[in-house]
């Protein structure tokens, strides 16, 4: 019998790059959870190829006994429940670091617009201003020579450093998995305990995921704890960060600015109160889609997929899950 892929796709470019790019010798089935369609497929789909949902409970494995694999399209997977996989013996892949080129470059983004104050040269030019009415008072920064901290040294961690240095950066980092000195010669940072990351580093940057000991892991505290020139960077989750405590530090000077693509609800309130801030620069958690990564995410699941099936083990499984 031939094998039955399920994916479920964001959008119709999903629909159309996951036809093209399907392995032969499976059947696919591209459906929304929730669906007649998906419905019909989970009593015989083995793998399933899409993004983390709070439905994959218990019931849900126990209605797709024949399921090997999670493949996630995406990497991040806190809205996954690690618990029911692990009960129901199905593991959960993540994309393997295809998006890891697009959030780095993101973050550099976040760095460059919040240092040279891009969004309010924009909107100066934009309204005739051309340089402001006051712009030898503003403060416009370079990379070059400053330090960058990043917490959290994974796939992406690993890119933000190697740019960071590209661009004269002084790259110190923390991670609970230290790399040994050559890994940390190869990519040109130095670790760092959390706290001296926290007091060193002109810019912070954030790369780790989302679990209950990173849940707030930034929060009052670890504000007063940096530079008052200090920027933060956050392109990993938003409820790393304490969003109450980020705003008063903003607002009150405890550090100079933040850059984030991510928020602690999405979409955030109209009336969050970070909008009313000149010192913050916000994307809409678009760090990860590229053009480019959308063909690098289902290539990375469709091999994994091939992988499980041969009977070899998968790659990128979660850390909770591997073992």
């Amino acid at each position: 019998m031939t094998s039955k892929i399920v994916v479920v796709p964001l959008g119709q470019s999903d629909v159309e790059i996951s036809t093209s790019m399907a392995p032969a010798g499976f059947e696919l089935v591209i459906a929304r959870p929730n669906t007649p369609e998906f419905r019909s497929a989970m009593h015989d789909m083995k793998y399933l190829v899409g993004f983390g949902d709070p439905s994959m409970d218990d019931a849900f494995y126990r209605s797709a006994p024949k399921l090997k694999l999670v493949q996630l399209l995406s990497a991040g997977y806190d809205r996954c429940d690690i618990e029911a996989a692990r009960r129901a013996g199905v593991p959960i892949s993540n994309n393997g670091g295809a998006n890891s080129v697009a959030v780095a470059e993101h973050a550099l983004l976040l760095m460059l617009a919040v240092s040279r104050r891009l969004v309010w040269q924009h909107e100066n030019v934009s309204a005739g201003r051309w340089r402001g009415n006051d712009w030898q008072d503003k403060h416009l920064y370079e990379l070059h020579g400053r330090t960058l901290g990043i917490i959290g040294l994974g796939t992406i961690g690993k890119k933000v450093a190697r740019l960071g240095k590209a661009f004269g950066m002084n790259v110190i980092y923390y991670d609970i998995a230290r790399l040994n000195e050559d890994a940390e010669d190869a990519i040109g940072a130095r670790f760092r305990l959390m706290d001296e990351v926290l007091r060193e580093a002109d810019v912070v940057s954030l790369h780790v995921p989302l679990l209950p000991t990173t849940r707030h892991m930034i929060g009052a505290t670890q504000l007063a704890a940096m530079k008052d020139t200090a920027i933060l960077i956050n392109t990993c989750r938003g409820p790393v960060v304490d969003e109450v405590a980020l705003h008063t530090a903003l607002n009150d000077g405890v550090i100079a600015a933040a850059g984030l693509d991510v928020f602690e609800q999405e979409p955030p309130q109209p009336n969050n109160p970070l909008f009313g801030l000149e010192n913050v620069i916000l994307t809409a958690h678009l760090a990860g889609p590229t053009w480019e990564n959308r063909f690098k995410r289902f290539r990375n699941a469709f091999d994994n997929v091939q992988r499980v099936e041969r009977g070899e083990v998968p790659s990128w499984v979660i850390p909770e899950l591997r073992g």
